[in-house]
């Protein structure tokens, strides 16, 4: 049962993140955009049981709740830390599981020159925007590559954030563009 260290706010005035003393996964990653989404996994599911709930994403050590704008701020997050505390921290087998990234370079339908470009751009996204997104409380995953289109998925708070649609997109598409300029990002 995780423990709740701190409630941080985010860039997005919509999403709150929680600092757990104990993780939930062990780098596994978990992004919901509804109850329907949500409901093989028991902890996002009692999130969502609490009305103006519109994400949740939780990875490692933290878990980030985001709202529809509806919500007082002090009576959502008490009642969204009591599932959050009766949760049951990860067990050793969720380290097993892959990420969305690696998962997609072993797709068979993968050329090897678009699995050399997949790695340069995950390498690249993992060193220099993953880390800056997860401390706001979101994240970032590739979810394909078909022609010279590179579709991303934000998750957590950059999930709603305006900033992840422009300033964001633009540095990552400028990261891209090292590898690969005829390749445009998409978010989806």
């Amino acid at each position: 049962m995780p423990k709740i260290a701190e409630v941080e706010r985010t860039p997005n005035p919509n999403a709150m993140k929680f600092i757990l003393k104990e993780p939930l996964t062990w780098g596994v990653a978990h992004s919901y955009d509804s109850a329907e989404d949500a409901k093989n996994d028991p902890l996002a599911a009692a999130i969502f049981e609490n009305e103006h709930v519109t994400n949740v994403f939780y990875v490692d050590h933290w878990l980030t709740v985001t709202q529809d704008g509806e919500a007082d701020w002090s009576a959502l997050l008490k009642k969204v830390a009591v599932p959050i505390r009766e949760a049951a921290a990860a067990e050793e087998q969720s380290a097993s599981y892959g990420t969305a990234g690696a998962a997609l370079l072993d797709d068979p339908n993968l050329s090897e020159e678009d699995r050399d470009k997949l790695r340069a751009i995950s390498d690249l996204l993992d060193e220099r925007v993953r880390p800056y997104l997860q401390g706001d409380g979101g994240d970032l995953y590739i979810v394909g590559l078909e022609g010279n289109e590179l579709r991303v998925h934000y998750q957590g708070a950059c999930g709603s954030c305006p900033s992840s649609l422009s300033g964001t997109l633009s540095g990552i598409e400028s990261l891209v563009h090292q590898v690969d300029p005829s390749l445009e990002v998409v978010p989806v």
